[in-house]
């Protein structure tokens, strides 16, 4: 080697090299270099996103589905893989966790909150008792897994609905078997007691809805063809009343039936894609929808019209009114929860945290917390008390 480079060297210089210091010439093909694009690109995408969650729920194994608050007690809330909380503040404690063989497709706390209803994938529901932590009973009967369970609003009637497409009722108090309905061509994917607890509504993949006596077992109304859905339906919600029953589907609309004459009424319409929500407001005839176009639409449910439309960055998976406040709650697909003014449409909050879509959100009794459960296998806790 030349040496003055290693003069340089010792100097703390500049180093120049000349050909007597080439030990071995390589080819490198442009495609292979680094491009400074990409690589100011890695940067961005390293960065994480904020957590704005106050607490995270740990000991999940799997995708989550849903998420159910106890309607009676502000601390207590049940996640995907049935695990039961008590966050008091921001002191939590995890007080139980509850066995099951299979994923949890849906859970229901009793109105009175003392029993648990978990229906999972393997068909089976399990009813547990909240004050002993108990198992009370197991549910048997259809024969695919369960897409959701409700309470009757005055006792502990277990209702199902299967991907069998057959609805079942049982007595939780005596683990009896009461009623199957049976008609639906495909699985049941919605359903519920009317309030005042004397029908049974329920919707299906076969894009029809159907209105059942709890009692006889008796298919009253069967709604479907023009002017009802074309495709599946996806969710259904009652109106406080008893009268009217909301339902989406996947053809991107939603039709409101009287439930006393098997009847459409009305259909709202503004949706392009799959509806995945519905949502009535408590304190004013308003009705909120979610759906897989990126949208939350506010509506005017006496005129039939919407009020506002609230764009998402993704597909919006499921809703929640906050109380009777003007504010609600969005979940979507892109992991974030959204806190929007059904007033004025805009986003008051945004909730990061999720890191894939989140299925499932509901609110504590107190108002105070949102638990949100997502694909990402965690259930997390955000503070809404400013928005009650």
């Amino acid at each position: 080697m030349n040496n003055s480079t290693s003069d340089d060297e010792d100097q703390g210089g500049e180093v120049f090299l000349d050909e007597n210091d080439i030990v071995h010439e390589f080819t490198v093909d442009e495609e292979d270099l680094p491009d400074a694009a990409d690589d100011a690109g890695s940067d961005s995408e390293s960065t994480e996103e904020p957590d704005d969650s106050m607490h995270i729920f740990t000991g999940h194994t799997g995708e989550l589905y849903t998420v159910s608050c106890s309607p009676t007690d502000a601390a207590l809330v049940a996640t995907g893989a049935v695990m039961i909380k008590d966050f008091f503040g921001r002191s939590v404690t995890e007080i139980g966790l509850l066995s099951y063989k299979d994923s949890v497709s849906s859970l229901a706390f009793s109105r009175d909150g003392q029993l648990l209803a978990c229906g999972g994938f393997d068909g089976l529901i399990q009813v547990w008792d909240i004050s002993s932590g108990n198992l009370k009973c197991t549910l048997e009967g259809p024969g695919a897994g369960i897409e959701w369970v409700r309470w009757h609003p005055r006792g502990h009637l277990v209702l199902a609905g299967s991907e069998d497409s057959t609805v079942w009722l049982w007595n939780a108090d005596k683990s009896a078997y009461l009623n199957m309905f049976s008609g639906h061509g495909s699985s049941v994917t919605c359903g519920d007691f009317t309030p005042d607890g004397r029908t049974i509504c329920t919707g299906s993949d076969d894009a029809s809805l159907r209105i059942w006596n709890p009692k006889s077992g008796e298919n009253i109304h069967v709604v479907c063809g023009y002017p009802y859905h074309t495709e599946g339906l996806t969710c259904l919600k009652i109106s406080s009343d008893s009268t009217l029953a909301l339902t989406g589907s996947k053809d991107g609309s939603v039709h409101v039936v009287n439930i006393t004459t098997g009847k459409v009424v009305s259909s709202l319409r503004a949706h392009s894609d799959s509806i995945e929500c519905i949502g009535l407001a408590v304190s004013s005839p308003w009705v909120a929808t979610g759906g897989m176009d990126k949208k939350l639409i506010v509506w005017d449910l006496q005129h039939s019209s919407p009020r506002c439309t609230c764009e998402h960055e993704d597909g919006v998976a499921c809703l929640s009114w906050l109380g009777a406040s003007k504010y609600l709650a969005t979940g979507c697909v892109d992991g974030k929860v959204r806190i929007w003014d059904s007033l004025s449409g805009d986003t008051v909050r945004t909730f990061s945290g999720h890191s894939d879509a989140i299925q499932s959100i509901s609110m504590s009794a107190n108002g105070e917390f949102l638990v949100s459960v997502s694909l990402d296998g965690t259930a997390r806790v955000f503070e809404i008390a400013e928005f009650r």
